[in-house]
């Protein structure tokens, strides 16, 4: 692992994106053939995601791909408001149990690793290994691949219209992700709200939704596009209004010093526009 990160961080991103889709295919086909649904995805899900934690542990990457706090004052959490708002959404009209409790269990622990795992290879080796040429192209890069990604749904026989819409959803969600890392150095609150957004599909009572809109077609529409449009106004916002303050102890040189760092020891460019 070591020897291809260090030759060439984008490539390693790539291959773990590869890594990450042909695994989550392969698990979903032996889930479907030996019937133990959610099963084999959880295990891929949580092996990969402990190499990975692991090796980032060890080789002291926690800092350069943002498992640590952001930059921003805590005390602004009213910023993920629209992060809650997406994230909620599935159980807005409901919840139920649609599976049995040892498969909804395995749901939920294999989506909750399925945000640590996307969050950290889209929005943290590819877009930081994307963004030390080129921020701007890393974003759109980052952003368009995760949603493109989620066509692997298609190729496990999800309805087409139903994984357009989940691949337009996604490119608008990766969008407002990257910013928000970009603009605060963190993962964290990346990956909290794409586990929980994962895990609550689990749970979310679909009938319930459908009952209120008529169709699914509908609901879907209505669902994305509103989602989609709280993602773009979102992004906008943080990209003008977010910016490192005074670190959580309340010292200000900290972050001062971030700012005016430029690309000296930062693992990430700063905004120079």
């Amino acid at each position: 692992m070591n020897k291809i990160y260090q030759k060439n961080e984008v490539f390693f991103a790539i291959l773990c994106i590869v890594v990450y889709v042909v695994g989550t295919s392969a698990a979903e086909a032996i889930a479907a053939t030996a019937g133990i649904v959610k099963l084999p995805s959880m295990i891929f899900h949580v092996l990969f995601s402990i190499v990975l934690f692991v090796w980032m542990k060890k080789n002291g990457l926690f800092e350069k791909y943002g498992l640590k706090l952001p930059e921003y004052r805590l005390s602004r959490a009213w910023f993920f408001i629209p992060l809650m708002l997406i994230g909620f959404s599935s159980i807005f009209f409901g919840v139920t149990q649609k599976y049995p409790v040892p498969e909804t269990v395995f749901y939920i622990i294999s989506m909750l690793c399925v945000g640590f795992l996307e969050e950290v290879i889209f929005r943290g080796f590819l877009f930081v290994g994307m963004s030390q040429k080129n921020v701007r192209s890393a974003i759109i890069v980052s952003s368009v691949t995760f949603g493109i990604g989620h066509i692997v749904n298609l190729l496990n026989g999800q309805d087409v219209l139903e994984t357009l819409c989940q691949i337009a959803f996604a490119v608008a969600v990766g969008f407002m992700l990257v910013t928000l890392f970009y603009k605060g150095k963190s993962l964290i609150p990346c990956i909290i709200f794409h586990g929980i957004n994962n895990a609550l599909s689990a749970i979310s009572d679909e009938e319930a939704s459908l009952r209120i809109f008529g169709t699914a077609e509908k609901e879907l529409w209505i669902s994305v596009s509103i989602a989609i449009v709280i993602a773009v106004v979102y992004s906008i916002a943080m990209w003008k209004n977010l910016s490192p303050e005074a670190g959580n102890n309340g010292d200000k040189s900290k972050a001062d010093t971030n700012r005016t760092a430029g690309n000296t020891g930062d693992p990430m460019p700063q905004d120079h526009r």
